[in-house]
């Protein structure tokens, strides 16, 4: 049965804390070395859902399979126009195209809230399915950061890739 998506909800938190938390701990996929806890989870669910970016779920077999989120890319008022993206799918049900359903509706979802730029950031070169899934999905290579992040006892690259979204940047955007 295809993964079925949709919005977030706070009863979703715990799943999405629990595929967060193996990200943190195994791999480099997260920079951050200590998972966080639920309640701090939520309180960044909020806080993006506050601030009217999407944050969606993955349910494949009555679980939750993975999540995908959007968050301003940099602070500076200049770049509110364009997003991050963020997709984890948990580890039992990678392959199966629950991030490609969630990337897609995350870019959809970012189009028509009136973004206009999407930015990935990869851990790592060697993440080729995360790259593969974002060249899918029309997006380019635009850099690697090396030697940017340490963790697991290595220093980390960081792959940049961009995509546009509605008319990118080719027209004016409408002021949000």
């Amino acid at each position: 049965m295809p993964a079925s998506i949709r919005d977030a909800t706070p009863d979703d938190v715990p799943a999405i804390t629990a595929i967060y938390a193996a990200e943190v701990l195994g791999h480099v996929n997260s920079y951050e070395y200590e998972p966080p806890d639920t309640v701090e989870m939520a309180r960044r669910m909020h806080a993006l859902l506050d601030t009217g970016y999407p944050y969606l779920v993955a349910e494949d077999g009555g679980g939750i399979a993975g999540y995908a989120y959007a968050s301003s890319y940099r602070a500076r008022i200049g770049y509110r126009f364009t997003v991050e993206n963020s997709v984890y799918v948990a580890a039992d049900r990678q392959g199966r195209g629950i991030g490609a359903a969630l990337l897609e509706r995350l870019i959809a979802e970012c189009g028509t809230r009136g973004y206009r730029q999407m930015v990935a950031v990869i851990g790592e070169p060697t993440n080729t399915a995360s790259i593969r899934l974002h060249e899918k999905h029309g997006f380019h290579h635009v850099g690697t950061f090396h030697g940017i992040a340490w963790k697991h006892g290595r220093w980390l690259d960081t792959v940049q890739m961009q995509r546009g979204l509605g008319p990118g940047n080719h027209e004016p955007p409408h002021e949000r």
